[in-house]
């Protein structure tokens, strides 16, 4: 084993059929480079063979490597979080082990690193070749992103970028737990560069990022950067209580003058529906952000590994 220069950070999950593809084609990735490159991969307690096709076929490749097993899926984020720790190149990448970001962008990354004065570098989608629903739902979550979290990210998103040694321990650094890694790259700033490329259409299997999971990552990353639920809430709590006071204003000034005996019962429900459900909204809003903020406190690892294997890169 020797120092890497170059490293890639590759999370797998439920990629068993795209595994022989992907390790011939970052062996041909090896070969163009001008430095020894290493691969961290973190299978991340994916319940097919991706573990055992790669502990097979990582003996057969010209790069050295580390395979890594969490003890059970601890989510993307955390998988790509432990890869970085575990990386020993000076220039590291991540890429997704779907084949879909095309390995070659690895090498345009570190080129751009080594050439310039930079500290991270992102691929920037100009095209997918994603079906139609995926596409609009994915232009939609990104849209959303970019205006609730991050207006720094491009409008295509971002799923594959490389980084410099000391930026990656700047991230490492800030373990927060339900997070987004993604977001503490654009909040962190530095020096950066977007690579353009076009999205391939994925060969094996289905995607695991469901719409569940881009709900889920959406939210968290919403009140991980963002006041916006309660500025919002706030608004429509001002709101709302200008229109109580108006409305009272003119059952109060109703009643002196005559104008009716009984109050309504309508509106006196409909304004107990509304500030009830605006209560129980606000609520919900706030315990959200108090459970991330205790979640941080509890200080617990945000993936834990049960098997780490080493292998060294065979003779051409």
């Amino acid at each position: 084993m020797v120092k890497p220069r170059y490293s890639i950070v590759i999370p797998v999950y439920k990629n068993e059929g795209s595994i022989p593809a992907l390790l011939q084609a970052l062996d041909e990735l090896a070969a163009t480079l001008d430095a020894p490159m290493e691969t961290v991969f973190v299978v991340d307690g994916s319940p097919d063979a991706s573990f055992a096709r790669l502990e097979e076929g990582l003996s057969t490749v010209r790069f050295q490597a580390r395979l890594i097993l969490l003890s059970r899926n601890f989510g993307a984020f955390a998988a790509i979080r432990c890869g970085l720790g575990e990386a020993s190149g000076d220039y590291i990448g991540v890429m997704a082990a779907d084949l879909q970001e095309p390995p070659s962008l690895m090498r345009d990354f570190f080129a751009a690193l080594t050439e310039k004065p930079l500290d991270v570098v992102f691929g920037k989608r100009l095209g997918r070749e994603d079906p139609g629903m995926s596409k609009l739902f994915a232009n939609v979550f990104w849209g959303l992103y970019r205006r609730l979290v991050q207006p720094d990210v491009p409008p295509g998103g971002v799923d594959v970028f490389a980084l410099t040694s000391a930026f990656r321990d700047r991230l490492v650094a800030m373990s927060e737990a339900n997070g987004s890694l993604l977001g503490l790259l654009f909040w962190m700033g530095g020096r950066r560069e977007f690579v353009g490329y076009t999205r391939q259409e994925r060969e094996h299997g289905k995607s695991a990022w469901t719409l569940k999971k881009k709900v889920t990552y959406l939210m968290d990353s919403v009140f991980a950067f963002s006041d916006l639920p309660v500025r919002v809430l706030m608004a429509v709590g001002l709101i709302g209580l200008g229109v109580a006071l108006l409305l009272g204003t003119l059952v109060v000034g109703a009643r002196l003058l005559g104008a009716f005996e009984v109050p309504g019962f309508a509106g006196s429900m409909l304004a107990i529906l509304f500030f009830g459900a605006l209560n129980t909204f606000g609520i919900g809003i706030v315990g959200n952000y108090a459970w991330r903020a205790y979640e941080n406190t509890k200080q617990r690892p945000l993936s834990i590994v049960s098997l780490q294997l080493d292998f060294p890169p065979k003779a051409s």
